[in-house]
Parts: structure tokens; C-alpha cells; sequence
């Protein structure tokens, strides 16, 4: 629920800011020799305003692209907890390897993220099944074993949010830029197709058009294959920590259990 509420309100932030930055700021009569015309720009703002009404859906695909970018950078950051996790799982080993189990789990709550919540999922479940005396250790470690997947499978939600949204992005944005550049070529065929001598401010806004829709779709496709490539490799890399992790305090346990 908060997901898609955050969603709807970006695109919408998105779209207001876009549209009011193409038509207030690159669309300012101060940037165009002929004025509230806006045919001839004489600079890059006003250049940019003649690629057309995809710029601001182009805009609006950059922000949000942008805007997911610092989110998963902050939500990561969160996930990877307070400390360095190099000394908080050594810390954890020193305690488990002395059969401290309260210290493991008061460790994992100064740590917090998301590595710090599945070992204390697994430690709290073992600590449970460890005053019944009439379970078998195999079946025991089986229990913490399903605990620690169980708490996993909540948190890659969390690590892997809005992934597809940036590949989606870098998809729609090249897309979209395409679009313009299409438009774009058909109004500069046009203008050479007029009668007598070819309309040559039709003829450069037609070209600007299809260049610049083409450079701002290349811009969110490139942002967004990055990004995203960037965050696939690091929760890969984070996963791949939490289950060399969780596969130490299980085999830990095991052996304390023996």
C-alpha cells in the first residue's frame, strides 16, 4: 500500500514539475528572439523547448528515474544496518561461539537492517526451541533452519523494490524519445515539402525536435540501465553476504547443539 502510494504521488510530483519547468522555464518568451511566438530560441533552454510535448513525459521519465535512484541508495544504506557488517558478524560469531545467545540477539538489535533481522529471526527461534528438551537437535535446527527463510523472504522484497520500476523507465524513456525524433522528422519533411522555397524555421524546429527528444530519451535510458544493473549487482552481492552469514550461525548452532 505505502509502495503504490508513493508511486502515484512521484508521478504526479513528476508530471507537475516537468510541465511547469517546460513551460515556465524553457518555454520563457526571454529565451526566443521572436518572444510569445517561440519559434526562434536564442539559447539551450529555448533550443530544448522546441523538441515538443514529449520533453516534459522525457522530463518527468528522468525524475522518477533520478528519484529511485536515491531511494534505493538510502533503503540499502538502511538495509546493511547501523555498523560495519564485518565487525557486527564477528562480534556475533564471539558470542555464539561461547553459547551466548542473548548477547547474538542484543547484537543483531544494535545493528538492525535487514542481515541483522533474519540472524535474530533464526537466534529468537532457537532460543525458544532450546528449553524444549524433548526435541531432537536435528528437528530443532530444522525449525531455525525454516525461521531464518521465512524472515529472509520478507526482507528481498524490501531490497529489490523498485527495480523493475528503473528498468521499466530506461525502456519507456528510449521509447518515448524515439517518438519524438519521429515526430520531429515529420515535421522537417513537411517543411521541405512546402511549396516554393521550404519553410526554414519549421525546417530547424522539425530537426530540433527530433534531436533533442532523441538525446533526453538516450539520457533516462542510459541513468536507468546503469541504476539499474548498479542496485541488481549489490543486493546480489548483500544476499549472497546474508546467506554466507545465516549458513555460519546455522552450522554454529549445530555444533552447540551436538
Amino acid at each position: 500500500m505505502k509502495q503504490s502510494v508513493f508511486a502515484t504521488i512521484l508521478v504526479v510530483g513528476a508530471l507537475a514539475i516537468s510541465f511547469a519547468i517546460y513551460l515556465y522555464i524553457l518555454g520563457s518568451p526571454d529565451n526566443f528572439s521572436d518572444g510569445e511566438n517561440r519559434e526562434k530560441p536564442t539559447n539551450l533552454m529555448g533550443t530544448v523547448y522546441t523538441g515538443g510535448p514529449i520533453v516534459p513525459v522525457l522530463i518527468t521519465l528522468s525524475i522518477m528515474v533520478i528519484t529511485y535512484v536515491i531511494e534505493r541508495m538510502l533503503s540499502l544504506r538502511k538495509a546493511q544496518g547501523r555498523g560495519s557488517l564485518a565487525s557486527f558478524l564477528k562480534n556475533l560469531q564471539g558470542s555464539l561461539s561461547t553459547g551466548d545467545i542473548e548477547s547474538a540477539i542484543a547484537a543483531c538489535d544494535k545493528q538492525r537492517g535487514s542481515m541483522a533481522n533474519i540472524i535474530r529471526s533464526g537466534l529468537e527461534k532457537y532460543s525458544v526451541l532450546a528449553k524444549d528438551k524433548s526435541l531432537e537437535a536435528s528437528k530443532q535446527m530444522a525449525e531455525v533452519q525454516r525461521s531464518i527463510e521465512e524472515a529472509t523472504a520478507l526482507e528481498m522484497p524490501i531490497l529489490e523494490r523498485n527495480l523493475i520500476a528503473m528498468s521499466t523507465i530506461a525502456s519507456v524513456s528510449t521509447m518515448f524519445g524515439l517518438l519524438g525524433t519521429v515526430i520531429g522528422m515529420i515535421r522537417a519533411f513537411s517543411a521541405l515539402a512546402h511549396a516554393g522555397a521550404p519553410d526554414a524555421v519549421q525546417l530547424s524546429i522539425g530537426i530540433s525536435e527530433a534531436l533533442i527528444n532523441t538525446a533526453l530519451g538516450i539520457f533516462g535510458g542510459i541513468v536507468g540501465i546503469i541504476a539499474y544493473n548498479f542496485f541488481v549487482n549489490k543486493v546480489d552481492h548483500f544476499t549472497y553476504m546474508i546467506d554466507e552469514a545465516s549458513y555460519d550461525v546455522i552450522q554454529t548452532l549445530t555444533a552447540k547443539t551436538k
